[in-house]
């Protein structure tokens, strides 16, 4: 959010935001300016899965915490976390020799979407408190039995949506909830184009790999590089392509400022193609999903177009997204502010912490809230009930889009309507051993 005195200069704020995003991450600013806890009161961290968005949660989670176990399945990745975050940190391989010990408060999970819920649901059992990266789950099934499990062990559970703290978004959500749209009608919102590829040659196992643990839930398969690691996303065995990856951000400003992300869409069209490439990428290409609410308001989602979030209302229309919010509304906060103090979208707000932008300084708030809310046992900016009907929305996207059809959805019984086809897609098999629930 922006207080009244900023949002006057938003223009220039904006510019000076802009800029020190280009700054290298050392330099940006950090939990340097927030308070520091006793040693007594620090967390004492486990993070799981210590690629590129593990290794950043990771970081903003220092300066609450001690990094003292790090898992990876990846030797290399695991020796070089280790190195970046606490040469004397204990290294496992196996999560849950890290879930299991006493010397851990708090467990990081930035592990690939398809161990999302195992490795939630366990830590959650196992007593720890969870930052989890989104999407909340692989399959809708999974997010139902994450939201029943946090609830039953009272765990506090906080997604990685951080758009959530970028004043950009938090700004829109609060100008739609205060009603300076009018009644909003439509969402359109553009993900950007899943990757293409294929076939990928199929490659000997990397020694430093545990090929068998990184597959977990799915098939098991020949490695081929590109199912891995970052890539991965574009594979539906352990994704969900765009719909779920910037999705789950897009999509979740979107239900959260129109207050649906307690519900879902009750009618999802599609329309779409998938690739027909053995051993290649088989998310979705050139899709288009209209969807549907019980209260009229209805979204597009696409992969072409401006990338973030249009809404359109009686009063006027608000774009936004990571580099500027703008409109004519948004304009009209020069002579007609909205007080940061007068209207929160969240009811457990710190608002001692500054406003942020950007990814890097809006996830300082974002782990700042979680800190706050495993301090309070409050819920958390990003619940898991909200996450996993936002998860749901990108699930019904791709699960349309993959059985070629108008889908028709009950978001108060989490079924399809008269498809039993539909329904058996709620869940996936999962292999032997690596069962989620």
């Amino acid at each position: 959010m922006m207080n009244q005195s900023t949002r006057r200069q938003f223009l220039q704020f904006g510019a000076a935001a802009t800029a020190s995003l280009s700054l290298p991450i050392g330099t940006r600013s950090t939990f340097a300016d927030q308070a520091v806890k006793s040693p007594n009161e620090r967390w004492r961290v486990g993070a799981i899965g210590m690629r590129y968005q593990g290794s950043v949660i990771t970081r903003q989670a220092q300066a609450f915490g001690d990094i003292n176990l790090i898992c990876d399945v990846d030797r290399h990745v695991l020796e070089q976390a280790r190195a970046s975050f606490n040469s004397s940190a204990k290294i496992v391989e196996d999560y849950h020799d890290l879930i299991s010990s006493k010397d851990i408060d708090v467990v990081l999970i930035g592990a690939p979407d398809h161990w999302h819920a195992k490795m939630a649901i366990d830590a959650c059992r196992a007593g720890k408190d969870v930052y989890l990266e989104k999407p909340i789950s692989l399959t809708i099934e999974e997010g139902r039995a994450i939201s029943r499990v946090a609830a039953e062990t009272g765990r506090v559970v906080q997604v990685g949506t951080w758009q959530r703290h970028d004043q950009r978004f938090r700004l829109a959500a609060e100008m739609i909830r205060a009603g300076r749209l009018g009644k909003v009608t439509k969402a359109t919102i553009v993900l950007g184009k899943n990757l293409q590829g294929g076939p990928f040659a199929q490659v000997p196992i990397p020694k430093q790999l545990n090929w068998d643990r990184w597959l977990g839930q799915a098939p098991m398969t020949p490695y081929i590089p590109e199912r891995c690691h970052y890539t991965f996303r574009f594979w539906y065995d352990y994704a969900g392509g765009e719909m779920t990856d910037t999705g789950a951000h897009h999509v979740d400003i979107a239900m959260w400022a129109l207050g649906l992300d307690n519900t879902g869409p009750t009618q999802i069209i599609p329309q779409g193609k998938l690739p027909n490439v053995v051993d290649g990428y088989n998310v979705a290409k050139d899709f288009s999903v209209q969807m549907k609410f019980a209260n009229g308001v209805e979204f597009a989602i696409l992969d072409t177009g401006r990338n973030g979030i249009l809404f359109e209302g009686e009063l006027g229309r608000i774009f936004v997204n990571r580099g500027i919010i703008s409109g004519t509304p948004v304009d009209e906060l020069k002579s007609n502010p909205l007080p940061r103090e007068s209207f929160q979208v969240y009811a457990h707000d710190n608002l001692s912490r500054p406003e942020r932008a950007g990814k890097y300084d809006a996830l300082i708030n974002h782990m700042g809230n979680f800190y706050d809310c495993v301090q309070s046992r409050k819920t958390p900016i990003s619940s898991v009930e909200s996450q996993h009907r936002v998860a749901t929305t990108c699930h019904l996207g791709n699960l349309a889009l993959r059985l070629g059809r108008t889908l028709n959805w009950n978001p108060d019984t989490e079924r399809f309507i008269n498809d039993a086809e539909a329904d058996t897609y709620l869940r996936r098999e999962q292999r032997k051993g690596y069962e989620v629930v």
